[in-house]
């Protein structure tokens, strides 16, 4: 098999890959060859045109959920209308384009250059405004908003806990996140309805500042959401799935289809195009910052919660802990390791008695173990973390790769040291911007307003017959 699909999507080794129900039963040239002839387990699986490479095959977003195959760890899935070519192509069609940047893909562009992430912010706002973009914004903002609807949820739930063992309980303990698309994407087509109820019904960063943008912003713009093209940078191509889902579908008030977010392009295509327009990245000006929608602070410097996966763990935990507890926690969290590196708890003891634990849950190995316990009734977690790739989110599937001579682990470190360093520590229902949101548009948290458009639902993917059969 090649081991390229495009310049920035390369197959490399997966330790904590679950093996595909089935190849991908889409035909990969004319003829009767299939990739399902080929052997089952893929180091990651992805539909790809290069392993016959004849005439070009399209793969839809309805073909791969159809199948349990290949999307199950947070891997490379090229949608259509979600390429760095399409995004060039929109740039001049006279709509209004927005790019909307993660901290992940900063941290990754900055340890890649040797700079800040706060410089990248600047270079980057620089290039994409070259090339016809409005503004760029920073989804530490719209992360904000969603931990602050996270921790209403929690409460909410928490507070159903049954007092005496008598009582069925209707609190879907332990609430699960929801902000990774590879660990949703499998929850629906592997685990189905009995754990899509303990997963947090909150939308992801992403889908947050597309909410805002297209059903908010516009309005103050007086613009038609359909007049905005809203593109992210992600630093995971499960991203690109996410945006094409359904449920961030909307008709505006023209009666146009519209999605919350266009499209998505991963820290590697951002890199394919600071190349293609051979940019001398380093040596970059830096353009003055977004701030409508960024968390920058008055003298230029980024602000967010602790956590590179989007801390939503430990922002609910002292959230918790403060609102039912009265216990107000300073400074990092003592998270203990479990299994591993990449499963960690923390507990909160009230008179002996444990009345919080949490945990952080990265890679599909520790998923599998967290998820066969909650089958079964064992699980005693009031909350999980969980994030489809080891590491969590700096190590996407789209970041960019390790330099020559450079381990992955080695990369890890130098990530989490460009993150955590140069972001201020600060509590979410603190963010000013996001409390202008609410009072302008969302009223409070938990609010009508806010389950419509910073919520959504999950829903079982049933097998295609085509899918079952070649499952026999």
């Amino acid at each position: 098999m090649s081991e390229k699909f495009s310049a920035t999507l390369r197959i490399g080794d997966l330790n904590d890959f679950i093996a595909p129900s089935q190849g991908c039963v889409v035909s990969m040239k004319s003829g009767s060859d299939r990739l399902v002839d080929k052997p089952k387990k893929l180091a990651k699986a992805v539909p790809t045109t290069e392993i016959f490479q004849t005439d070009p095959v399209k793969i839809s977003l309805k073909d791969c959920l159809a199948c349990s195959g290949c999307i199950t760890s947070a891997e490379t899935v090229m949608l259509e209308k979600q390429s760095l070519d399409e995004f060039l192509s929109n740039i001049n069609d006279g709509k209004t384009v927005i790019v909307s940047l993660s901290p992940q893909s900063r941290a990754s562009i900055a340890v890649h250059y040797g700079l800040s992430p706060i410089q990248v912010f600047g270079k980057l706002t620089t290039l994409f405004k070259s090339l016809g973009v409005k503004a760029v914004f920073d989804t530490s903002c719209s992360r904000d908003l969603a931990l602050i609807e996270s921790c209403n949820e929690f409460i909410s739930r928490y507070k159903q806990i049954p007092i005496d063992d008598k009582k069925e309980s209707k609190s879907f303990l332990p609430m699960i996140s929801s902000a990774c698309p590879g660990w949703i994407c499998y929850a629906e087509k592997t685990l189905g309805s009995f754990v899509l109820p303990y997963i947090s019904s909150v939308k992801s960063p992403q889908q947050s500042i597309g909410a805002i943008i297209k059903h908010h912003l516009c309005q103050k713009l007086d613009l038609r959401p359909s007049d905005i093209y809203h593109v992210t940078v992600m630093p995971c191509y499960d991203k690109k799935l996410e945006a094409s889902r359904d449920d961030f579908v909307f008709q505006d008030q023209s009666h146009q289809m519209t999605t919350e977010v266009d499209s998505v392009l991963t820290t590697g295509e951002v890199l394919d195009l600071i190349q293609l327009k051979a940019v001398d990245f380093s040596n970059l000006d830096e353009s003055p910052l977004d701030k409508l929608l960024s968390n920058v602070t008055e003298e230029g410097n980024l602000f967010g919660v602790r956590g590179s996966s989007g801390g939503y763990a430990d922002t609910i935990f002292r959230y918790a802990a403060k609102t039912l507890f009265d216990h107000d926690i300073k400074g990092p969290l003592d998270f203990k390791t479990v299994r591993n590196s990449d499963f960690q708890e923390v507990t909160l003891e009230v008179e002996g008695k444990t009345v919080l634990k949490f945990a952080l849950c990265y890679g599909f190995r520790n998923l599998q173990n967290v998820v066969r316990k909650l089958k079964i009734g064992k699980s005693d977690y009031h909350y999980l973390e969980i994030m489809a790739c080891p590491s969590g989110c700096l190590n996407g599937g789209g970041q960019l790769k390790p330099k020559p001579g450079q381990s992955g682990k080695d990369l890890i470190q130098a990530l989490e040291t460009a993150y955590i360093e140069n972001v201020l520590v600060a509590d979410p229902f603190e963010n000013p911007i996001v409390k202008i949101i609410y009072d302008e548009w969302l009223d409070h948290p938990g609010s009508e307003k806010a389950k419509r458009h910073i919520h959504t639902g999950y829903h079982p993917i049933v097998k295609s017959i085509t899918s079952q059969l070649n499952n026999w």
